[in-house]
């Protein structure tokens, strides 16, 4: 959970990037966002009426992602074109005995292992054959020396790439059926991340549900057909349709899940 002061000094740190880039009519970009802080970010940036910005994380889906603010009379195809080169990608290819051998947490526990600064790294995009980490242009380099330290790489082929030439993965998701009183938020997310109702509320206090990228700390907020509900450490699920009801009026809900 993002603490208050936290919140301050990331907002303090998008101020300036405003600030900066209207000063020297240049881009100016931030380290990488989780989705709490972008929830925080894109808040402020529509209560202070600012459009000239990007958010950004290599793809579409990116959980992840830079801010970058841009002066507002600059050309849409050269702020396309700069903001592709903000971004790399460090690419391990692991060893026929390795494939398949490692998750998301093996390669961001590997980072955080090298002391290595989380905010400078975005998503990991994991396959069988290895993962594509999504960085700072200018981390690649120091990444690419310290991968080959862990024991775990050391015989796997690390290597540069631009961040057009991404490994995107398939998405897949699986049906998932809840039955629930209401779409209210806190029933939904009690039954999808299997725990009981106060423990739900927890979780939503924590501040780690979002709804459409948003962050939502309000238990009794109404889930729509569409939404996409994030549940930190439990999944992404999109809320698809009442298909039913039961005998006691509870709502049978078809639900798909990231898998």
């Amino acid at each position: 959970m993002v603490g208050r002061q936290e919140d301050k000094m990331c907002l303090a740190q998008v101020e300036d990037k405003i600030k900066n880039s209207k000063r020297k009519s240049a881009i100016e970009s931030t380290d990488f966002l989780d989705m709490y802080q972008l929830s925080l970010v894109r808040t402020y940036l529509k209560k202070n009426n600012i459009t000239n910005y990007k958010l950004y994380g290599g793809y579409e889906e990116a959980e992840r992602k830079i801010l970058l603010v841009y002066p507002e009379n600059e050309d849409e195809i050269a702020i396309s074109k700069q903001i592709e080169e903000l971004l790399k990608i460090v690419r391990i290819k692991v060893s026929e005995e390795e494939k398949g051998k490692y998750s998301h947490r093996n390669y961001l526990g590997g980072i955080i292992k090298l002391g290595l600064k989380r905010e400078k790294v975005g998503d990991i995009v994991v396959s069988p054959d290895g993962a594509d980490i999504i960085v700072v242009k200018e981390f690649a380099e120091i990444l690419l020396k310290e991968l080959p330290s862990l024991t775990r790489f050391q015989n796997s082929k690390i290597s540069i790439h631009n961040i057009k030439e991404l490994h995107k993965q398939e998405i897949k998701v699986e049906d998932v059926k809840i039955i629930v009183p209401s779409l209210r938020l806190d029933t939904v997310v009690s039954d999808l991340a299997r725990t009981s109702r106060s423990k739900a509320v927890q979780i939503i206090k924590q501040e780690r549900v979002f709804i459409n990228g948003q962050n939502e700390t309000k238990v009794s907020k109404q889930l729509k057909l569409a939404d996409l509900l994030t549940i930190r450490g439990k999944g992404r699920f999109i809320i698809k349709e009442v298909t039913g009801t039961t005998r006691s009026g509870r709502q049978v809900v078809r639900v798909e899940k990231y898998v």
